[in-house]
């Protein structure tokens, strides 16, 4: 059924224990997002659709929902912003182009709580080495 409703005044304390899922949450958060952001995926030619698809899969295959997903009707996993576009863009099926600068926000749902992050990148900026290195 989802997080639990409070009233509009109260503050939430958490205890170790949810910390401890909320630190697991965002880790995992940490890790799709280093998978939408990572220099073999932002290149030219590839789309912030194709980009979402990856990071929706890794995110149910690691036992986790994507946040973004039908949160009031929003369609996609992940919210990419491209150039212009401010925040909590949609991904589509638009090609990126080099130097195009692209905002990922990453956010999972798993444990009860939220892990969310948020990186921007240049598209075609990358060090040939980046693309050996293990994730």
């Amino acid at each position: 059924p989802g997080p639990p409703s409070h009233p509009p005044n109260h503050v939430l304390v958490h205890d170790p224990p949810s910390v401890a899922r909320m630190t697991s949450a965002a880790k995992l958060a940490r890790r799709l997002l280093d998978c939408a952001c990572h220099p073999s995926l932002v290149l030219p030619g590839k789309t912030t659709e194709d980009i979402d698809a990856l990071v929706h899969d890794r995110a149910l295959a690691s036992g986790a929902y994507p946040s973004p997903l039908n949160y009031m009707g929003f369609p996609k996993s992940i919210c990419s912003s491209v150039n212009e576009v401010v925040c909590h863009g949609i991904p589509d099926g638009r090609e990126l182009r080099t130097g195009d600068v692209v905002s990922f926000d990453v956010s999972c749902y798993v444990g009860g709580v939220h892990g969310d992050n948020c990186a921007t990148v240049v598209v075609g900026d990358y060090d040939e080495r980046w693309l050996s290195e293990e994730e």
